[in-house]
């Protein structure tokens, strides 16, 4: 007796046939662009670890948003550089913060055309660099940090942002924005918390981007997640949902992908993924060599976030994409 062969070759033999059966669709609509606002600067300024990625003047900010929001690009997450540091971060909520004076703009620029999404943490404003205020011993204190992301939440929704990103993996945080939002009238404004972000090694191009150091050569794994460790993941993520998150992320990306995968089958939740600094900066350092094809690695990398489970992306590819998909 004989079998025929298990053709599977045949729904692959041309373009149109394979995106007829394709699993995962990537689109413009997945993408989220993370950009840099920076205080005291007259131009936009280079970030040479982030290549084709700047430090925006407020008015640049606004003018780049205006092209990803033509593009397509449904939403933007915005990170401040402040001119000034002080031990409690208290630019992260002045009103005239850069962060703050950026959303304004933006708002005005594009209106309800993007989803402005506004980075929450201190360790841009601090000038120690961590993500809290510190206690006597030189620790971060959790409690004392959560009131002071109560106030910039609060800011930033003032300034008008409709989603805030508490990214300093304090406990509580999420309740703690929350009750906040809801105590001073933003109930409206949902909370897309920074559920799993682990202490990864693949932020050095982010901190050059908004000049953060941690003082005295620390670091961050007394409260980032250990990156040997899922199932922890899932325990913050259920945390962050039973305190009111809108929106959870797991933070890096491609080196989580089983984290992402887990958190897709586990939770209703929207889910979001942050294909960081340093996965960017592998694919543009290698692509300048010449050693691979970056705009074929970028597609092939967001993608299989995506296929991961990811409702979408923040990634600093997010306007060559875009381009890439509209075509």
């Amino acid at each position: 007796m004989s079998f025929p062969q298990n053709r599977m070759r045949r729904l692959r033999r041309s373009a149109r046939l394979r995106d007829l059966v394709a699993e995962t669709r990537l689109s413009v609509d997945d993408l989220v662009a993370p950009l840099f606002v920076r205080e005291g600067t007259d131009a936009p300024q280079p970030i040479a670890a982030l290549p084709g990625v700047v430090q925006h003047t407020v008015e640049s900010l606004a003018k780049e948003a205006r092209r990803l929001a033509d593009l397509g690009v449904p939403a933007l997450v915005l990170f401040g550089v402040p001119a000034t540091k002080d031990p409690q971060g208290s630019q992260a909520w002045d009103p005239n913060g850069i962060v703050q004076v950026g959303l304004e703009a933006l708002r005005a620029e594009v209106g309800s055309h993007m989803v402005l999404i506004s980075d929450l943490c201190l360790d841009e404003y601090t000038d120690h660099g961590h993500c809290g205020v510190l206690g006597p011993g030189g620790e971060v204190a959790n409690d004392p940090t959560l009131e002071l992301y109560g106030q910039v939440a609060v800011a930033q929704a003032r300034a008008g942002a409709d989603l805030v990103a508490p990214s300093g993996m304090m406990d509580g945080q999420v309740a703690a924005i929350r009750a906040a939002l809801d105590g001073a009238g933003w109930a409206d404004v949902g909370v897309l918390a920074y559920a799993a972000k682990y202490s990864s090694a693949l932020y050095g191009p982010f901190r050059e981007a908004v000049g953060v150091s941690i003082a005295g050569g620390g670091d961050r794994r007394s409260y980032q997640q250990d990156p040997r460790n899922a199932r922890e993941a899932l325990r913050e993520i259920a945390l962050d949902v039973e305190e009111g998150a809108d929106i959870v992320m797991v933070k890096p990306a491609l080196a989580y992908l089983d984290v992402i995968a887990k958190a897709r089958q586990q939770f209703q939740v929207p889910l979001a993924a942050y294909h960081v600094s340093g996965e960017y900066a592998m694919v543009k350092a290698a692509a300048e060599r010449g050693w691979l094809d970056g705009t074929a690695v970028a597609l092939e990398h967001i993608g299989a976030v995506k296929r991961a489970g990811a409702d979408f992306i923040l990634t600093y590819f997010a306007g060559e994409l875009a381009e890439i998909l509209n075509g």
